[in-house]
């Protein structure tokens, strides 16, 4: 699989709106432009989303990402890239659809 790697300052968002954000601010050795290569080892966390059922909200709340098997890691835990596969769940575990990765020039990419 191809993509572009992901950084602790890409553009994510749940598919209904909200900020997915690095709940910490992820380290390491690696970085693109200055911020930290994001690895499946992070968690991130969305705020800001509307989604509701039913008339009853049910806010996306985290990103859980499936790491990719390209082979390149950071400190031992493979890389994120703008296509790996991921989900949005609520704060009760429902998978609520994919998070929405903004497309950005990136000058590293893994193929």
């Amino acid at each position: 699989m191809s993509g572009s790697l992901l950084d602790a300052g890409a553009v994510i968002g749940c598919p209904h709106g909200g900020r997915a954000t690095p709940a910490t601010t992820p380290s390491g050795g690696a970085r693109i432009a200055g911020a930290a290569v994001a690895t499946a080892a992070h968690t991130y966390v969305v705020t800001g989303c509307p989604h509701t059922l039913d008339g009853v909200p049910s806010p996306c709340v985290a990103v859980r990402w499936t790491a990719d098997t390209t082979g390149v890691t950071v400190d031992g835990a493979p890389v994120l890239l703008d296509t790996s596969a991921a989900q949005c769940f609520s704060a009760a575990l429902v998978p609520q659809g994919p998070p929405v990765v903004q497309a950005a020039q990136r000058k590293v990419t893994v193929r």
